[in-house]
């Protein structure tokens, strides 16, 4: 047994752990960026709470996902009101974007000499500014990832700035923050937090100490998901899936991912489609491909029988099958009304260039076994 687990320096999970934010802040710097979604006034109490403590703090708010321009315009913010520290209080978009200002405010240069695929992919040479995540759903897991999901609008892709300086210095969970969540948001980014314990624990690179977080993720979400999706204003099943997105976000960060994210990050640089849309909408039949391959050309593997357990637990039958898994989370993403991705505008004429994309893409690596180009695109025709 042999791995390396890294993640952010300090978490705090917990009903109220926001109140940690403003002295944590304190300690880190004396004046704060803010970066939000884009709704900036719902950071309003944190404003005042930091401007009560003495913090100056500037509010960025981030309209949808991240771009290298955010980025860009984040840090001219950042450096021209003299911030010190960074706080994301927000979804993935919202931390991804404080990931990459804190980073660059720290590092000379600009976003495209750091950046995977459309950039220069150089590493980066000093450790991020302080940086503090708040989720404000459950999904991403951004909080305890090492890299920040860039848009490049001009290339049609997303790519990431990547590196072990970018873990948050502090990762504040509050189950709280997301009782206001919508029912179609709390279904993608649940799914997505599904997606993320599913994945690393099928992954090549898995660990047995990953597959503790991927094994209790998968608890919580099986339990809690259609719960909070039906009563949102449910904090026993909100704190789940806040502890499922968390379990998911150690879990990738350290054992990888796999085809639903590899076909994720070309679909949303072309297609204006949410993360955690595109996910729910590619799960089930990213599982199905899996144990379809696997079972055509290696009926033994090891990770057939990971898929059963992944069956006997969301399905609470001991006697599941891998198939049983596949169908139970199709029957979800049903109950909970996931749109396919024609609904964003994917169509039949896309599939050729997104099964290229995806297949050089980043997570497809850690996939547990070489999809051919026929089954990618088999697996995309039925997500549409």
């Amino acid at each position: 047994m042999s791995f390396e687990f890294a993640t952010a320096s300090r978490i705090v999970f917990g009903r109220g752990a926001v109140r940690e934010i403003v002295p944590s802040a304190r300690r880190m710097g004396a004046r704060a960026l803010v970066v939000t979604g884009r709704h900036p006034e719902r950071a309003g109490w944190l404003m005042t709470s930091l401007t009560a403590a003495g913090l100056d703090p500037a509010v960025f708010p981030v309209d949808g996902e991240p771009t290298i321009d955010s980025v860009r315009n984040g840090v001219e913010l950042a450096r021209k009101r003299a911030c010190d520290v960074i706080i994301s209080l927000g979804g993935g978009s919202a931390i991804d974007a404080g990931k990459g200002i804190a980073a660059l405010l720290a590092n000379n240069g600009d976003p495209l000499d750091y950046l995977e695929v459309v950039g220069k992919g150089r590493a980066l040479e000093k450790p991020s500014a302080p940086f503090i995540a708040a989720p404000a759903t459950a999904g991403t897991g951004s909080e305890v990832t090492r890299n920040a999901v860039l848009a490049s609008p001009a290339d049609k892709v997303k790519a990431s700035l990547r590196s072990p300086f970018m873990l948050p210095e502090l990762a504040v969970v509050d189950p709280e923050l997301t009782l206001d969540l919508p029912p179609d948001i709390t279904a993608f980014t649940g799914l997505d937090a599904l997606t993320q314990v599913i994945e690393p624990y099928v992954s090549a690179r898995r660990n047995a100490m990953t597959d503790l977080f991927c094994l209790e993720g998968m608890r919580r979400v099986s339990r809690s998901l259609v719960q909070a999706y039906d009563d949102g204003a449910s904090i026993e099943a909100r704190e789940d899936m806040a502890f499922a997105s968390l379990m998911g976000g150690l879990s990738l960060a350290n054992a990888g991912l796999g085809v639903v994210h590899g076909f994720a990050a070309p679909i949303g640089g072309m297609f204006n489609a949410p993360h955690g849309a595109v996910c729910a909408a590619l799960l089930p039949h990213g599982i199905k491909a899996n144990i379809r391959a696997l079972t055509a050309r290696a009926g033994d593997h090891e990770v057939l029988d990971r898929y059963q357990m992944v069956a006997r637990i969301l399905t609470g039958d001991e006697g599941a099958s891998a198939e049983d898994g596949a169908a139970w989370v199709h029957e979800l993403c049903r109950r909970l009304g996931i749109p396919g991705l024609a609904a964003y505008g994917v169509d039949a004429a896309a599939v050729p260039v997104l099964v290229e994309k995806a297949s050089g893409a980043s997570s497809m690596k850690a996939n547990p076994l070489v999809l051919t180009r026929e089954e990618l695109t088999d697996t995309l025709e039925r997500a549409l």
